[in-house]
């Protein structure tokens, strides 16, 4: 055997490497999308806190009503989207895909389904504003309906991407599941 500082190994030019052993592509790829998951679970956790900070301070009215409007009523049921981003993080230790699956689904209703509801909720602000350029909340002399469109949209994008990671970690759990079983 070769050491740090000396020579190499009589009978060996380095390029004997094919036949040590590999990790398996499912347990490579179960990390990734782990470490994937867990990033859009950390930006999804950012937007949540904003729109809490958000609601906290229209509900306790720490700043003006023209600075801060009050929340739209898509942003209450919301705030339940932080369940299915705890039960993806508690599926990663054991690979659990009960907690995965459960996520998959709250997922659905917790997060996505506010947001659809959010969107349709602001669209006549929304129409209002671009047609005559007329807004009633305000966001720090922003338009809030332009800028809750912006988190809604930014939103939908980190739920979409996770729920897509989540269906190929879970293809991931059940291929290894299927090896297992067959041997």
């Amino acid at each position: 055997m070769a050491s740090r500082a000396g020579p190499r190994a009589a009978g060996t030019d380095g390029s004997d490497f094919q036949h040590r052993e590999r990790v398996a592509m499912h347990y490579q790829m179960s990390v990734t999308l782990k470490y994937e998951i867990k990033k859009l679970i950390y930006i999804h956790l950012v937007i949540w806190l904003l729109l809490v900070a958000k609601m906290s301070v229209g509900h306790l009215r720490l700043l003006s009503h023209d600075q801060v409007a009050m929340p739209y009523q898509w942003e209450y049921p919301y705030l339940l989207s932080i369940l299915p981003s705890l039960l993806g993080l508690l599926s990663f230790p054991r690979n659990n895909i009960s907690y995965l699956v459960l996520s998959m689904i709250s997922m659905g209703l917790f997060s996505i389904a506010p947001l659809i509801y959010g969107s349709m909720e602001m669209f006549p602000a929304a129409q209002q504003l671009y047609r005559h350029g007329k807004a009633y909340r305000f966001l720090f002399g922003f338009s809030a309906v332009s800028v809750m469109y912006l988190v809604l949209v930014l939103a939908v994008q980190v739920h979409a991407w996770q729920l897509y990671y989540s269906k190929k970690l879970l293809d991931s759990w059940f291929t290894s599941t299927q090896e297992k079983k067959r041997k």
